[in-house]
């Protein structure tokens, strides 16, 4: 299974992740918004290499120009709400693509101790489609797992699956390449946090995305 992490190089990808971080910006949540569209547009550029492509004839007013086009149908698919934003940035660049929403939370019991409940789930078919899978933040990995788990069992098996997500666990993210399957999945990190603290809140990751994003709960 392979990994990229977006700011392990330069780009201005690095410079919007740290307004993301940042506490005081974050007191604008249309700005922390608009940042998470941002880096769903960036992700969504980076995953685009990676596609199959066709050659095709394009009229112009001019004449004919030869051009590659997506040859692949693209799913997006997002954990509600607080993946909204980076889902949006990425449907402004695979603008044609299908979608997909799943609802998911943590039931607390003891000891700060939880599972994930899935309560929602709609997707179309995903046999042969491309899926990319987005939330925010990667903590434990187990929403992410578990979101991915139930599409392949409900809507069929992707050609590839990308898993994305601005900011991860060190041990989240080794527990998805554990748990993940090792062909046919690919993750797409902005940074790793190495800390997680035993109520698996990423450390210093940025606090909780959805409700910066849309209110406290």
């Amino acid at each position: 299974m392979i990994t990229h992490i977006l700011t392990e190089k330069d780009s201005f990808f690095n410079v919007v992740l740290a307004q993301l971080r940042d506490v005081n910006i974050q007191k604008d949540s249309m700005r922390f918004r608009y940042n998470l569209e941002r880096l769903g547009y960036m992700f969504a550029y980076e995953i685009s290499k990676t596609l199959s492509y066709r050659d095709e004839e394009v009229q112009t007013p001019l004449g004919i120009a030869k051009s590659r086009v997506l040859n692949d149908q693209v799913v997006l698919a997002t954990v509600l709400r607080a993946g909204l934003p980076i889902h949006e940035g990425m449907l402004k660049v695979f603008d044609n693509a299908q979608n997909a929403f799943i609802a998911a939370y943590r039931k607390y019991g003891r000891n700060y101790k939880f599972t994930i409940q899935l309560e929602y789930l709609t997707s179309p078919s995903l046999d042969g489609k491309v899926l990319i899978l987005s939330d925010p933040m990667l903590a434990t990995g187990s929403t992410i797992l578990l979101t991915y788990q139930e599409l392949v069992q409900q809507k069929g098996t992707p050609k590839h699956c990308h898993i994305v997500s601005p900011i991860a666990s060190r041990e989240g993210h080794e527990y998805l390449c554990r748990k993940l399957p090792q062909k046919g999945v690919t993750i797409w990190l902005g940074a790793i946090d190495e800390e997680l603290t035993t109520k698996s809140y990423i450390v210093p990751g940025l606090g909780d995305a959805g409700d910066l994003a849309y209110g406290e709960k």
